[in-house]
C-alpha cells in the first residue's frame, strides 16, 4: 500500500517471508457477501485472539474465502512479534476475526472476516472502529489494506468506514490476473471547538 505494497512495500509475502500460495489480502477478499441485506445489529466484545479460538476462526475463514488460510498460516503469522490477532465475540461465540501487522507509522490488515450469520449486523464495523482507535498523530497514523478490483462489496464497506483507494497494484494476486486497490484510512485529529467571544452589549440589548 502506498508505500504501495503487500506488506511493507510492493512485495507480497507471508509473514515468514515466503511467497504465498494465495495472497495475504485477507478482509479485502470478502467474496462471501458481507454486503448483503441489512439485519439487526449486535454488540460484540472484541479481544485478543487466543489459541482456543482457532477452530471457530478456521470455520469463518473456510466459509469466507475461495482460497482460505490454513491453521499453519495463522500460527506462522501470529508468531511474528509485530503480528496481532483479534476476535469479535457474541454470546461466547467467535463471530469475526482480524489479523494485522504493526509498523512504526502504520497498521497493515492481513486477514479479516465475519461469520456469514453475522454479516451486515455491525460486527465488521465495530472491529474496524477498534483498529482505527489505535491510531494517533504521534505514532501510527494510518491503516492500509488491499482489495480486489472485482470485490465491490469490500470496496463499499471500507469506503463507508472512511477508507480511500490510493493506488493500484497490477496483477497482485497469484490465483487470478486481478489488480488490487490499495485502500487507506488516515488518522484525522478532532479539531477543538471554537469558542466565540461573547458580545456583552448585544446580549444585554436582547
Amino acid at each position: 500500500m502506498p508505500e504501495t505494497g503487500g506488506r511493507d512495500g510492493a512485495s507480497r509475502e507471508l509473514c515468514d517471508g515466503r511467497r504465498p500460495k494465495v495472497g495475504c489480502d485477507g478482509p479485502t477478499r470478502k467474496e462471501a457477501g458481507v454486503y448483503s441485506d441489512q439485519k439487526q445489529e449486535v454488540r460484540v466484545h472484541i479481544r485478543w485472539m487466543i489459541r482456543r479460538d482457532m477452530p471457530e476462526v478456521l470455520d469463518i475463514e473456510d466459509e469466507s474465502f475461495e482460497f482460505p488460510w490454513l491453521e499453519e498460516d495463522f500460527i506462522r503469522c501470529l508468531r511474528q512479534r509485530n503480528c496481532i490477532g483479534m476476535v469479535a465475540e457474541h454470546e461466547d461465540r467467535v463471530v469475526g476475526f482480524m489479523i494485522y501487522e504493526l509498523y512504526k507509522n502504520r497498521i497493515h490488515v492481513l486477514n479479516f472476516a465475519v461469520s456469514s450469520e453475522y454479516r451486515r449486523r455491525g460486527v465488521g464495523s465495530q472491529m474496524v472502529a477498534k483498529l482505527i482507535a489505535k491510531l494517533s498523530s504521534q505514532r501510527r497514523n494510518r491503516v492500509l489494506l488491499e482489495v480486489r478490483e472485482t470485490n465491490l462489496d469490500a470496496q463499499l464497506f471500507f469506503r463507508e468506514s472512511g477508507f480511500r483507494a490510493v493506488s493500484v497494484l497490477r496483477a497482485y494476486y497469484e490465483d487470478t490476473p486481478e489488480d488490487a486497490y490499495v485502500m487507506q484510512y488516515r488518522y484525522r485529529a478532532e479539531r477543538p471547538a471554537v469558542i466565540l467571544p461573547i458580545n456583552r452589549i448585544t446580549r444585554l440589548a436582547g
